[in-house]
């Protein structure tokens, strides 16, 4: 985990230059809005230059300025309300070119997700998702649009595929009641972590199941009850999570599992083919 940025402002505040003690001063009574500043911007809002913030990021023990923001953001990430989010926004995004500021900020969180992906736990989870007896896919709140999105494609490839997301009518651990060694449970959760994601997984565990996670960084509350674990960048953007490379990493696992499996797809596909054209589920184009 990484190291706690106000902890270590106050183990090494004694020795801090003037400046040292502007950009300690700022960031201890703003760390919502430091985390996502550049290193100038953060030394304008200190009053001090763009080297003094890196040199102070160094001496506080990190590998330059960007690890710094980094375990910033790992911090506040989880604390902040949606209020507070939106305040934040404000300073992030160019409002004269919001799509500009979106998509290119999406498309840097792919690239890192794909930088930082562990091959060996990616590789290790498709293994057990073809292994599983049943296969439970769990995601509430946002997370309920890409465990509907994996469930989906799982379906065509398994016979056994529960999606558990928010019901009106059953609770999360009655619809994990049976499950147990040689199933899996896919958990994805992404910041404000859900209690009850993290209670399912316990539970799952506790049953003997194999527990996959698919979250933000080894931080995450959920990493902790998970046996294998797949990280993909979800910075914010105003109040909501970016879910670009969380979706796009479900892609690739899901295109891994159909290729390890040994259900013959094709045939699922002739199967499903017949059973539109016979109850007319697509509308018909004429060549």
């Amino acid at each position: 985990m990484e190291k706690d940025v106000l902890s270590a402002i106050k183990s090494v505040s004694s020795g801090f230059s003037k400046g040292q003690r502007r950009i300690a001063a700022y960031i201890s009574e703003n760390y919502d809005k430091a985390a996502f500043m550049t290193a100038g911007k953060l030394g304008d809002a200190a009053g001090v230059s763009e080297s003094t913030v890196v040199r102070f990021a160094a001496d506080l023990g990190y590998n330059g300025y960007p690890e710094m923001r980094r375990a910033l953001q790992e911090l506040v990430k989880n604390r902040l309300t949606t209020v507070q989010r939106i305040e934040v926004a404000k300073d992030l995004i160019d409002r004269d070119d919001i799509p500009d500021a979106v998509l290119n900020s999406d498309m840097i969180k792919i690239r890192h997700t794909l930088e930082e992906l562990d091959r060996d736990a990616f590789r290790e989870a498709v293994t057990a998702i073809c292994s599983a007896r049943s296969i439970y896919v769990l995601g509430l709140r946002s997370s309920a649009a890409l465990a509907g999105f994996m469930g989906f494609y799982f379906n065509l490839i398994f016979p056994d595929v529960r999606i558990i997301t928010q019901n009106a009518i059953t609770e999360i651990q009655e619809q994990v009641l049976h499950i147990s060694s040689g199933d899996v449970l896919v958990a994805i959760s992404f910041p404000r972590y859900s209690k009850r994601t993290i209670k399912a997984m316990s539970y799952a565990r506790d049953r003997g199941a194999t527990v996959v996670c698919i979250t933000d960084a080894a931080s995450s509350l959920v990493a902790n009850f998970a046996d294998l674990k797949l990280y993909a960048r979800s910075e914010m953007m105003s109040f909501l999570d970016s879910l670009v490379a969380p979706l796009s990493l479900i892609n690739a696992l899901v295109v891994s599992v159909a290729e390890r499996s040994s259900c013959d797809l094709e045939a699922n596909f002739e199967s499903l083919e017949k059973i539109w054209a016979e109850y007319d589920i697509y509308e018909k184009y004429e060549q």
